[in-house]
């Protein structure tokens, strides 16, 4: 059971605070969602997390990239670590768009 602010759209699990920790509404404010709705909300939140452990591991990969390149083993060993730096990024900014158009959908919760 979650329950959103009319006020400012946060959600509360559970049961709805007597006041909004984010606006301040009083207790009133708050609707109850669907069961569908809260569904979603639990789905898009356990989705977002992996989009944000996904851009962590890029994070990952490009300062090992970056390691290796300051290394400079061989020309071989330096386009790897450097394209895996230019898919790192690509990656990272693809998890980074997708949480942007959830928080735009409303799927943030």
């Amino acid at each position: 059971m979650k329950f959103k602010c009319k006020g400012c759209g946060y959600i509360a699990d559970n049961e709805a605070p007597d006041i909004c920790p984010k606006c301040g509404a009083k207790k009133e404010m708050f609707e109850e969602l669907s069961e569908e709705v809260s569904n979603l909300i639990d789905t898009s939140r356990c989705t977002n997390y992996i989009h944000m452990e996904l851009i962590e591991h890029m994070n990952s990969v490009l300062a090992l990239s970056e390691g290796g390149i300051e290394e400079n083993l061989d020309p071989n060993c330096v386009k790897l670590f450097q394209y895996a730096q230019e898919q790192a990024e690509i990656i990272k900014q693809m998890a980074k768009a997708e949480i942007v158009a959830h928080i735009g959908k409303g799927k943030w919760g």
